[in-house]
């Protein structure tokens, strides 16, 4: 909302007026269900005689006494903030108040375990939440010590960035249901990276010792009914590893007393950085098999939290305009540390899977921004969570490392660490450190790199001679007219011959690229090749093309090429090119169902399982899509009945197939798999793949009322209610369609059920979501009105209706009709029709493919 936002102007003239010191924050929890109190005081200096303000998004604000005097409320508090007049050099501020639980998963989060009916809370304070809990100057470069002491239930656990004390009875408090943690008071650290997380987790515990010394207690936490599934010698193991890999790397021991990482529910991201205080999204406790790329991302996930310890919270953004940076440090950090200190050693393949993939859709969008957004306010920083932030940022960082070499990158940040500590940087902070390790002048890299939008397409052009070899090889580069940037790359080429079957490289040569062509001396009279791949070794942020002669290497099968990195290149770029409609999408499902068996790693072959859907229902041409879907089911019924036993491959395929099952024939191979009827060699029907056999009858319109029952009863857990609820949206009758999307609308439902019902409401009923277009467009901008960010956006973007002409029509009059609607809004209904167009593009080349 409005008067809940914070500008950048505004940030920096009050971090101009006050220094804070320190808070000590009081919070009563427990004692109801939508409300508790909270009561802060803050000690900070002032330019006498000065005003400010502190935030405080607060149900009720109680009381406000500023240096021994009780502020009148009606003329200093405003919704989200409390005006503070008449500051001393040195101030004391008391803020008493009544704050309200979420269910949105942002500020104090409450949920109520339906297993035990237990209440577990946590917090989420980034970007600026923190507020929504506890008056604060909510801003990351005003930091300060924080104290909490926090009033619950005695049975409960307690834990907030600082170890956890021995709980001690109240004071003057009759009740012996309560108890009292006085936490000790943190570093000075920013409010955004505080946090409490209280209820009856139950915990594993160990420890290990730091570079300095020093004995570093670790706890790993989870609800009591969800406990049992926690792998915590795993996740001990992988946060060892991570520790001594980055206190190495960083040349500086880890700087906070304690490691813990506490499995939250219904969190909206994968995890958050709190300092020492780490949460994550419950799904990373493995209730049923996981496939193994699960199993790598929160590895990454892991690692990406721990990285942050340095980047992010010792070493902390003044402002959001650096949010890319903290974030892409994390992301490129955690990725070499699971390369070279884990068993995935392909991480940097699965980097090029999913992260660069994600980062070039995201590039390519109306929306697309520089690296370096121009933050303004807040409301500009919840839109910038994306894929520029964290993966494009990682590939250009990932650049910038080839550029002055890994071992001057990590001189450069040893430096940047040891100058500023438990401060605030910018930018220019980092690359004047890279520049001392390495010697490179870096003056022109942010403006090639981090103050340009777009992605470059690269293409290769050559011939051959009549003795078979290559010549007047040359890069061609493009981009688009929206963004023309021509950008140098330093790129491989890797040429791959026949060689027994297989295609092995046998030639390969690296060059910095500029402009529009560039030649390639290393290739001139070399033997023409079946595969000549460029950006071989994935060191260049760029899209590539493959020429005839390589795609036509494809046709014959991925598989014969071993490399897991170059496969993962070539995939990525038949992808590209069945997005730009270059490639038409028959001709891609083709090619990605004939490869799936030779995809050597998880990760890689669920990205393609995800491609191959969003091919299937969108891009190809619909009056041939039943059939394509039929043929792509019964191949995934082949492919699960012919996978090794108990591989990754055969989960993979049983869970595609549930997702996108569509005759009769398919319908009753998953209802036999369920019932135990039929039985896979080393397969196993566990809870959630159960769920997602139910799920896929029910889009088939062949689940039963008494199976739909019957699976709550036997699973009436947080995770089944969720479940649950996407088996009843997946009914593909308009009815129902009709029914969620009301729900949705106009309902009250969390951040997780709200996302649980998108997901059955996406998958199956095209004809039914397209009659709901109309509807759609006329209630989502009150719905957005009506909801907090993360919902809001998931309705947004989930409730968009299918590709169709008619449906674009009513998109683009809308937002020909509601150009005042909030730029979160605006932004999603763009990106929308991008995508819509793009898909109605596909769907127009492969008509002309099948005609």
């Amino acid at each position: 909302m409005p008067q809940h936002n914070l500008t950048r102007e505004e940030a920096r003239l009050r971090a101009a007026t006050v220094a804070v010191d320190a808070y000590a924050v009081e919070l009563r929890l427990g004692d109801d269900d939508r409300d508790f109190t909270s009561r802060t005081t803050v000690t900070f200096t002032a330019e006498p005689g000065a005003e400010t303000f502190i935030d405080a998004i607060a149900e009720e604000i109680h009381e406000v006494v500023l240096n021994g005097n009780s502020l009148p409320l009606d003329e200093v508090v405003t919704p989200g903030r409390i005006r503070l007049p008449g500051l001393a050099e040195r101030n004391d501020l008391v803020v008493s108040g009544r704050f309200q639980y979420s269910r949105t998963g942002e500020g104090l989060h409450r949920f109520v375990d339906p297993v035990d009916r237990e209440v577990y809370l946590y917090s989420q304070f980034e970007v600026a939440d923190a507020r929504r809990v506890f008056a604060v100057f909510d801003q990351p470069d005003l930091k300060a010590s924080f104290a909490f002491s926090v009033t619950a239930p005695k049975d409960w656990t307690v834990v907030s960035n600082s170890p956890t004390p021995a709980p001690q009875a109240p004071a003057g408090d009759a009740s012996d249901e309560l108890a009292v943690w006085h936490f000790a008071p943190t570093p000075r650290i920013s409010s955004y990276i505080t946090a409490i997380v209280a209820g009856p987790y139950r915990s594993a515990h160990s420890s290990l010792t730091s570079s300095n010394g020093d004995r570093i207690p670790l706890g790993v936490y989870a609800r009591a009914s969800l406990f049992e599934h926690v792998d915590a010698q795993e996740i001990f193991a992988i946060t060892q590893a991570g520790f001594e890999f980055f206190e190495d790397a960083f040349d500086h021991p880890y700087p906070f007393e304690k490691y813990d990482q506490l499995f939250v529910p219904e969190f909206n991201a994968g995890a958050m950085e709190n300092a020492g205080c780490v949460t994550f999204v419950e799904d990373y406790v493995f209730r049923s098999r996981p496939t193994e790329a699960v199993v790598e991302r929160r590895t990454v996930t892991i690692l990406h939290e721990l990285a942050h310890m340095w980047f992010g919270d010792l070493v902390t953004m003044r402002w959001w305009d650096d949010l890319w940076l903290n974030e892409s440090f994390a992301e490129f950090a955690s990725t070499l540390a699971a390369a070279e200190a884990t068993r995935w050693t392909g991480a940097w393949a699965t980097f090029a899977s999913m992260e660069k993939s994600w980062a070039y859709k995201q590039d390519q969008l109306p929306s697309t921004h520089p690296v370096v957004a121009d933050i303004r306010d807040l409301q500009d920083v919840e839109v910038n969570f994306d894929g520029i932030t964290y993966a494009k940022g990682a590939s250009v960082l990932r650049q910038l490392v080839a550029w002055v070499g890994l071992e001057n990158f990590l001189a450069g940040v040893r430096r940047y660490f040891a100058r500023h500590a438990w401060g605030n940087t910018e930018l220019r902070d980092l690359l004047a450190e890279l520049e001392a390790a390495s010697g490179r002048d870096l003056g022109d890299w942010p403006a090639r790199w981090l103050q340009t939008a777009g992605v470059n397409t690269l293409r290769l052009d050559y011939t051959v001679d009549e003795a078979g070899r290559i010549r007047n090889a040359r890069v061609l580069q493009s981009a688009p007219e929206s963004h023309p940037t021509l950008r140098q790359h330093r790129i491989g080429i890797g040429c791959y011959v026949e060689d027994d079957g297989a295609l092995v490289l046998s030639h390969r040569t690296e060059l910095d690229i500029d402009g529009a062509q560039t030649p390639v001396p290393g290739l001139e009279g070399v033997p023409a090749a079946a595969l000549v791949l460029l950006n071989d070794g994935d060191l260049a942020y760029a899209k590539i093309r493959l020429d005839p002669e390589s795609l036509r290497a494809c046709e014959d099968g991925l598989g014969r090429l071993h490399d897991p990195l170059a496969q993962a290149l070539v995939r990525g770029a038949l992808w590209d090119m069945a997005r730009d409609a270059e490639l038409p999408a028959s001709r891609f499902l083709d090619l990605a169902l004939a490869g799936l068996p030779s995809i050597p790693d998880s990760t890689g072959l669920l990205v393609q399982i995800r491609q191959l859907v969003l091919v299937a229902e969108e891009y190809t041409a619909p009056h041939r899509r039943p059939q394509v879907l039929a043929g792509i089911g019964d191949r995934l019924v082949t492919l699960a009945e012919t996978a090794p036993a108990g591989s990754d491959h055969q989960l993979q395929y049983v869970r595609a197939l549930a997702r996108l099952a569509c005759t009769p024939e398919q319908a009753g191979w998953l209802d036999r798999l369920r019932s135990g009827e039929l039985v896979l060699e080393g397969f196993t029907v566990d809870a959630d793949v159960r769920w997602d056999l139910i799920a896929g009858l029910a889009a088939t319109s062949a689940l039963r009322e008494e199976t739909l029952a019957g699976a709550l009863a036997e699973d009436n857990t947080a995770a089944g209610q969720r479940h649950h609820l996407t088996a009843t949206a997946a009914d593909p009758s308009p009815g129902t369609k009709r029914q969620v999307m009301d729900d949705l609308l106009h309902g009250n439902r969390s951040n997780a059920e709200s996302a649980a019902l998108i997901a059955g409401f996406r998958r199956s009923g095209q004809a039914a979501r397209s009659e709901l277009a109309a509807r759609y467009f006329d209630d989502i901008r009150g719905a957005w009105d009506a909801r907090a960010g993360e919902i809001a956006q998931q309705l947004a973007r989930g409730l968009f209706p299918p590709a169709t002409p008619e449906a674009l029509d009513l998109a683009r009059r809308w937002l020909d009709a509601n150009a005042d609607a909030p730029a979160g809004l605006l932004r999603i209904m763009q990106e929308n029709v991008d995508e819509a167009e793009r898909a109605l593009r596909a769907q127009a080349a492969d008509r002309q493919e099948g005609s």
